[in-house]
């Protein structure tokens, strides 16, 4: 085990130090300049977008879902245990200047997650349970590749919809041992129990699962983190200055230099908000739109609540408190935090808290990896080997080791993350001009409609009807 851990660890290295961080920000900052800085500029746009509800849309769509179920899909992979003890690694390892560029990563990967989300809905397909897609589909039916895209599904299907899971459960165990001293098997044992009576309903019980459940683990967490800031409002600015100064190196804290510091903000930013990873498009092409850039600009906001709020949330309970020198890390020090604002009741109440928003993210990250199971071989025994593993997965998080868990879903993820954003720097240019065709129509005062021969160049797309009358202008 020692042995496949080292081989990790140096592949991690290569991966995250030469490529990711540079592609995650370099191309982050180009579509912020290309979209004129969409992503922070149009957030009122976002809010209007999310409270679409499919009006005009016809009835044998009615069975797929909204906007705003979609991006409750997409919060519940987002929002999770990268919020909670990703944050805190991040902060043990990175010092608190890994914040610093968690909140970089979410600014620029806003304008990430509009393009590969557009994209997701311009390339979506139509099923029996109504529509899905994601990068898997625009790989292949725009650039032709076969080959990435099936790398690119079976990426998301050992990250998501296997590996991901284990470190959900890995923190949900965690928690309850920390708080229960439960044995790790008993916690595994019921988590598979849970997990299963979920996916085997389907993806309109995990829209109607996380829609209930995201809302409110959130909303709570919120509240608290708002109540530990107002009643330390005098040390706020001092965080802030920690923050900033930790980020660039100059203040050092637990080791945390500029290089420590963006490494771990770049991937527990990537892992908490997924913006440019080809996670949430899976979610993206759920929804019954009128126009693509809708779910582009909501899973953009998503981007935002995710990593803005929720991350901040937890690194003010964290930075706000003395527990962070104390050399714990991971969820323990989220809880130790937490008992330190509020008392020892509230280690009981974050464990609780800890496992609505880690199984929601179970549930959300399997939606994933079934999606692209289906893209590489549809058939029933793959569905059902591929529950059974992901099953098996959340069991064994449970009871493996917490570095090695992950460690082991950096790699995954990097991979995912590698071949989504080669595919989103080589099809940008038809996002721009959907954001364009977009934009156009609402300055016209419409609600913007969406036709497949509208934006000249694309090839495959299967779920857009094609304009019979030119209303609007083409995008050339």
């Amino acid at each position: 085990m020692d042995f496949i851990h080292n081989i990790v660890n140096d592949l991690n290295n290569i991966l995250w130090s030469y490529l990711l961080i540079g592609l995650l920000l370099g191309l982050g900052l180009y579509f912020t300049i290309r979209m004129k800085l969409v992503q922070i500029l149009k957030i009122k746009e976002m809010f209007n977008v999310l409270k679409d509800r499919n009006e005009g849309i016809s009835d044998s769509d009615q069975k797929s879902i909204t906007s705003l179920q979609a991006f409750f899909i997409g919060a519940a992979t987002r929002i999770g245990t990268g919020n909670v003890a990703g944050v805190a690694m991040a902060i043990a390892v990175g010092g608190p200047g890994a914040v610093f560029w968690m909140w970089i990563v979410a600014i620029l990967g806003g304008a990430s997650a509009f393009v590969e989300s557009t994209l997701a809905q311009i390339y979506k397909v139509k099923d029996k349970e109504g529509f899905k897609g994601g990068p898997a589909y625009y790989m292949r039916k725009q650039l032709g590749s076969k080959w990435l895209s099936s790398m690119f599904a079976l990426g998301i299907i050992l990250s998501f919809g296997l590996t991901f899971n284990a470190v959900q459960s890995n923190t949900i165990t965690a928690a309850f041992t920390n708080s229960f001293k439960l044995d790790g098997s008993i916690v595994g044992v019921i988590l598979v129990l849970l997990t299963a009576l979920i996916i085997f309903g389907g993806v309109h019980r995990i829209a109607k699962f996380s829609a209930i459940v995201v809302p409110i683990m959130a909303g709570f967490y919120i509240l608290l983190a708002a109540y530990v800031v107002l009643t330390n409002l005098s040390a706020v600015p001092a965080v802030f200055a920690l923050i900033v100064k930790s980020a660039f190196g100059m203040e050092q804290v637990m080791g945390g230099g500029i290089g420590a510091a963006i490494m771990m903000g770049v991937k527990r930013g990537l892992f908490s908000n997924e913006a440019g990873m080809g996670s949430a498009p899976n979610a993206a092409a759920t929804a019954v739109v009128s126009h693509p850039a809708k779910q582009g600009f909501v899973q953009a906001l998503g981007v935002f609540f995710d990593t803005l709020i929720v991350c901040t949330a937890t690194a003010f309970i964290i930075l706000l408190s003395d527990s962070y020198t104390t050399g714990l890390q991971g969820v323990e020090l989220t809880q130790a935090s937490m008992a330190e604002h509020f008392g020892s009741w509230a280690s009981t109440f974050l464990a609780i808290a800890i496992f609505m928003f880690a199984f929601s993210s179970i549930i959300g990250s399997y939606y994933y990896g079934e999606t692209n199971i289906e893209f590489v071989h549809k058939s029933k025994l793959a569905l059902l080997v591929y529950r059974i593993l992901a099953l098996g997965m959340v069991m064994f998080g449970s009871v493996a080791n917490l570095q090695f868990v992950w460690d082991f879903a950096d790699l995954a993820m990097a991979v995912m993350a590698l071949t989504n954003l080669v595919a989103i720097a080589l099809l940008g240019k038809y996002a721009f001009k959907t954001l364009d065709h977009y934009l156009e129509q609402r300055k016209q005062g419409l609600d913007p409609v969406f036709y497949a021969d509208d934006i000249e160049g694309l090839k495959g797309v299967e779920s857009w009807p094609l304009r019979e009358e030119k209303k609007v202008r083409k995008i050339s």
